[in-house]
């Protein structure tokens, strides 16, 4: 009998394998630093038990692949975090197609990613969201970037010490690359994080990049490690600065007031939620973004 050997992956898919590796592997250091934190945060202001994620596969409806979704609801400290990881490969609408790098008229591509929000119960703890992805249709490419969006009005001032903080890192995982990647990727996510119908951005801005293709993966994947790594160190010093200060029913209040601007840009501005629709994604995973509590005026 003869047993055949799995066929070798193509150049581009050892690109993909290698980029999937690292989004999980940033994945677990995440959740092991958020569920630390669940057991850090102050008894007499988090009473309760602390929260584990818990980790669903799923496979794509549409294509071929899939991922798993991490789940935290309820916690002491967090009220809500999703982060999830995902790995395909499909078929892009001709549509789509031509709104992407390459030759607009490749349909078939592969992708990897790690897409995270957290959703803090106290709104003296900022709100915040990470992604990174790889993708190729006839070409190949990194996406992603990092943004907090405090949730009262003071703490969204752009002197606001844990705005400044946040901004510092994210500058320098960009100045550690190229020093020319700041001054495009910070107003590129001032722009890109705001709602045109209310005339206000979502928070406290961060960095946002897209299609970066160099010509060089293994520069490209150097920085997108880099953002990654850069909001795991930084969060948690926000998030244990904060969590030890109590909060008011007012400060309560408007934080699940700004929760608002978060559903109304993802649901009618965010190029991830609209790409996981379009492209048969887990819609457990991409409605995860949604605060558990919201209020609007």
């Amino acid at each position: 009998m003869t047993i055949e050997a799995d066929a070798p992956l193509s150049p581009i898919e050892q690109q993909r394998s290698q980029a999937r590796a690292w989004f999980e592997g940033l994945r677990d250091r995440i959740c092991a630093a958020l569920e630390a934190l669940e057991h850090e945060a102050p008894a007499e202001l988090f009473p309760g038990e602390p929260a584990t994620f818990s980790f669903k596969p799923w496979q794509r409806h549409t294509g071929q692949g899939g991922g798993v979704g991490g789940f935290l609801s309820n916690g002491r400290l967090f009220e809500k975090i999703g982060i999830h990881t995902s790995s395909a490969n499909g078929r892009l609408s001709p549509e789509m197609a031509r709104t992407m790098p390459g030759d607009g008229k490749t349909l078939d591509y592969v992708s990897t990613s790690i897409s995270l929000i957290i959703h803090p119960r106290s709104p003296r703890v900022p709100t915040t969201h990470m992604n990174t992805r790889f993708l190729s249709t006839s070409q190949g490419w990194f996406g992603g970037g990092a943004d907090l969006t405090p949730t009262t009005t003071a703490q969204r001032n752009p002197q606001a010490e844990d705005v400044v903080l946040f901004h510092a890192s994210m500058k320098r995982a960009c100045d550690a690359h190229d020093l020319s990647y700041h001054a495009k990727f910070k107003p590129w996510a001032d722009s890109y994080f705001f709602l045109p119908h209310r005339g206000v951005a979502r928070g406290a801005g961060g960095i946002f990049f897209d299609n970066l293709n160099s010509g060089d993966f293994a520069r490209d994947f150097a920085f997108t490690r880099e953002v990654g790594q850069a909001f795991l160190d930084v969060y948690p010093q926000i998030v244990r600065r904060r969590m030890q200060e109590p909060w008011t029913e007012a400060e309560r209040a408007e934080q699940l007031s700004y929760r608002g601007l978060y559903v109304e840009f993802n649901l009618l501005y965010d190029r991830g939620t609209m790409f996981g629709l379009q492209t048969g994604g887990n819609v457990e995973t991409i409605m995860s973004s949604m605060p558990p509590l919201v209020s609007w005026s």
